[in-house]
């Protein structure tokens, strides 16, 4: 009887001690919730994109607890592929996940944005579409760069929409794009390193553009007073949306979900009848796809798999993609400035980037530093709208050619 207990409890015991993540965890797990820890500072601490920054961060600690991986998210069968499909024991994560698996929730943050957008400062100055185009440098450049290193055209493509610093469209392009071509190798499995690259650099937007600012921006322009914009009226508001959706859609029907939901959240918001729908749309359904897309973002940045040479690869490529997009935005500021003979701030062209409104908040700072009587805020959101709309067709562009 003695010994049956001693078995017993000897049984439980080493149970017990096989359950303890202690046991389990790797080298990899161990730096991912270091590097999760960066990230939770920088959105509490520093304010870097917390919205975002921190479900993202949250996520990539809960699946890297050592031990915690076949809980939160599932288990493989041996001898199967690890692919989403094939997972058993489903966790929460995996449930999570299932709204990037099957791009759901990218156009729904769009749905989002769009009701929180005002296109009146676009509107009121049709130029500024120009620069949200010349701030898709980065995405071509970056594009062809990922493809003379190594990478296939659909993994090419995936890493250079991170130029396009729009989070959502980053992940709905690497999964449109997974899900129609195969990554070959080392490069199957892109969306963490992109995601978090994205995410991460549209963080550090203070950091990153200024100094290109200052570097590409002279000056005397970087003190130009421009005029006031005019005012825009509703009917104007309540059309664009609409015309801009008719226009890209027959142009490029890849970019519509996207750029539909986008255009249907403005809509909502500038035609006056639907409120109800439009606070919903900015506050509620935003909020709860937020945190479902950032954890589920995060849980894919699992150590053995995110610790690669393409995750550093890509985060290199991101910011180059990054930086070439504010320079884009930039140089056609000056082109601008110049044909108007100095009736436009060249700083503007660095909110071309799709990165609402933080971009724009930098051309102000930046102009305020020169001149503190110097308000740019209305002029860039005009580059900073466009930014992104000019990301969405970027994305439709790069679906379409693979």
């Amino acid at each position: 009887m003695l010994n049956n207990l001693l078995i017993n409890f000897g049984e439980m015991f080493i149970n017990l001690w096989n359950s303890l993540g202690l046991t389990s965890g790797t080298w990899q797990n161990y730096v991912m919730i270091l590097v999760s820890f960066v990230l939770m500072y920088l959105a509490i601490v520093k304010k870097f994109e917390p919205l975002l920054l921190l479900p993202i961060a949250f996520g990539m600690f809960l699946i890297n607890l050592p031990g915690a991986y076949n809980v939160v998210w599932g288990t493989y069968p041996e001898g199967l592929e690890h692919t989403y499909e094939n997972v058993q024991n489903r966790g929460l994560l995996w449930y999570l996940f299932y709204g990037v698996q099957n791009v759901i929730y990218p156009p729904l943050i769009f749905l989002g944005i769009g009701a929180m957008t005002d296109f009146g400062p676009l509107i009121s100055n049709p130029k500024s579409m120009l620069i949200g185009a010349a701030a898709q440098l980065g995405v071509f450049l970056t594009l062809i760069a990922a493809t003379a290193i190594g990478f296939n055209l659909a993994a090419a493509c995936s890493i250079a929409i991170i130029g396009g610093a729009d989070g959502p469209t980053a992940i709905y392009v690497t999964q449109k794009l997974a899900a129609f071509s195969q990554f070959n190798g080392e490069h199957k499995d892109l969306l963490s390193a992109i995601a978090v690259a994205a995410y991460s650099y549209m963080a550090l937007i203070p950091i990153i553009q200024k100094p290109l600012m200052k570097l590409f921006v002279p000056k005397k322009e970087r003190a130009i007073k421009m005029k006031p914009l005019r005012t825009v009226s509703k009917v104007e508001k309540v059309i664009f949306p609409v015309i801009v959706t008719l226009v890209v859609g027959l142009l490029l029907p890849d970019a519509v979900p996207l750029l539909g939901m986008l255009m249907l959240g403005n809509l909502l918001k500038e035609s006056g009848v639907c409120d109800r729908l439009s606070s919903q749309a900015q506050n509620g359904l935003m909020n709860t796809i937020t945190i479902f897309l950032g954890v589920s973002v995060g849980c894919k940045a699992y150590g053995a798999t995110f610790l690669t040479g393409s995750t550093l690869g890509i985060i290199a490529l991101g910011l180059v993609a990054f930086s070439c997009g504010t320079i884009g935005g930039l140089l056609m500021g000056r082109l601008m400035c110049k044909l108007s003979k100095g009736q436009i701030n060249p700083l503007i062209g660095s909110a071309g980037v799709s990165a609402v409104p933080m971009a724009a908040r930098i051309s102000e700072d930046v102009g305020r530093e020169e001149d503190p009587s110097n308000h740019l805020l209305m002029h860039a959101m005009g580059p900073n709208v466009a930014g992104v709309i000019g990301s969405a067709i970027a994305a439709g562009f790069l679906l379409a050619i693979v």
